[in-house]
C-alpha cells in the first residue's frame, strides 16, 4: 500500500500500439486506479492496454477536450495524472509524486512536470517543448476546456507546485509525423478561431512563421540545442505559418460562399 494519497491515472489513445506499452509500463502498479479510453483504435492498443488494467474503455472521438472530460468521470480518487501514451514516468517523477501526496495538508491543487522532449532519438533541453505540463491535479471543480486540441485544465484558485525531475515526451514518430500532426492541429485551431469570428490572411501568416521562429530559436534559447533546435523552430514557424494560413483560406472560403449567396 502507498504510504501517499490514492492517484488515479488516465490515458487517452488512438492507434498508439508502437508506443503506449511503454507508457503503461511506467505507471501500471504505481497507481492506484489506471484507466485507458480508446477512440477507435484500428491496431492492437487496447489489447496491449488489457495487459496492464482492466479498465480500458472504447468511445468514439468528440475531441481532445470532451475526450479527457470523460476520462475524468472514470478517476475514483481526488488526484487524477494525466498522461498520454507518447509520455513516459521515470522513477525520480514517481518519488517525488509520491512524497508530494504523502504530505497532510498540500498548499497546492496543481502539479506540473518539466517535459524533457525527443526530437530524432535526443531530447531538446531549451524552448517551448520544455515548458512544465499540469499532469497531476485535485479534480474537484476542474475540468477540460471544451477545445478540439491544446485542451487546457480550468480549475478554480490554481496553486502550482513544479517538479524537478523531468517526464520524457516523445510526441513526434518521424518527421513526416511531426508534419502530419501539426498540420492536423493547424487546422482544428482555424477552424476554432474562425467560429469565434478571428480572421486572417496569407501575408499575417507569413508574419507568424517569422516571429514564432525567432521566438522558439532566440528567445527562448533553442539555439542551444544545436541542429535539433534549429530544426524545431523552423517546425513551430511552419505550425504557425499553417494554423493562420489555414485560417486564411477558410475566410476567403466562406467569402466565396457568401457572395454566391447574394
Amino acid at each position: 500500500m502507498h504510504s501517499r494519497q490514492p492517484l488515479s491515472c488516465f490515458v487517452i489513445a488512438c492507434n498508439e500500439s508502437d508506443r503506449i506499452e511503454d507508457c503503461l509500463k511506467s505507471i501500471a502498479g504505481w497507481a492506484d486506479q489506471l484507466i485507458v479510453l480508446d477512440s477507435g483504435s484500428q491496431d492492437n492498443t487496447v489489447e496491449i492496454a488489457r495487459k496492464y488494467t482492466d479498465e480500458v474503455y472504447q468511445t468514439d472521438w468528440p475531441g481532445y477536450g470532451p475526450q479527457r472530460n470523460r476520462a475524468l468521470t472514470y478517476c475514483k480518487h481526488d488526484w487524477v495524472l494525466n498522461i498520454d501514451a507518447d509520455e513516459r514516468l521515470n522513477p525520480a517523477v514517481k518519488a517525488e509524486i509520491d512524497s508530494l501526496l504523502a504530505q497532510q495538508n498540500p498548499n497546492f491543487n496543481m502539479v506540473k512536470i518539466p517535459w524533457q522532449t525527443y526530437l530524432f532519438g535526443k531530447p531538446l533541453n531549451h524552448g517551448r517543448y520544455s515548458t512544465p505540463q499540469g499532469k497531476l491535479f485535485l479534480k474537484t471543480g476542474v475540468q477540460f476546456k471544451n477545445s478540439q486540441v491544446h485542451e487546457t485544465l480550468q480549475m478554480p484558485e490554481e496553486r502550482i507546485h513544479v517538479l524537478k525531475s523531468p517526464i520524457a515526451h516523445h510526441s513526434w514518430r518521424n518527421y513526416q509525423h511531426v508534419q502530419e500532426k501539426h498540420l492536423k492541429y493547424a487546422y482544428l485551431l482555424a477552424e476554432e478561431k474562425y467560429k469565434k469570428g478571428k480572421r486572417s490572411s496569407i501575408a499575417f501568416a507569413c508574419v507568424r512563421f517569422f516571429t514564432d521562429f525567432i521566438q522558439q530559436y532566440i528567445f527562448r534559447l533553442g539555439f542551444l540545442d544545436g541542429k535539433r533546435g534549429f530544426f524545431m523552430a523552423l517546425i513551430l514557424g511552419q505550425y504557425a505559418y499553417h494554423k493562420y494560413a489555414a485560417l486564411a483560406a477558410i475566410t476567403m472560403e466562406s467569402k466565396v460562399k457568401e457572395d454566391k449567396v447574394v
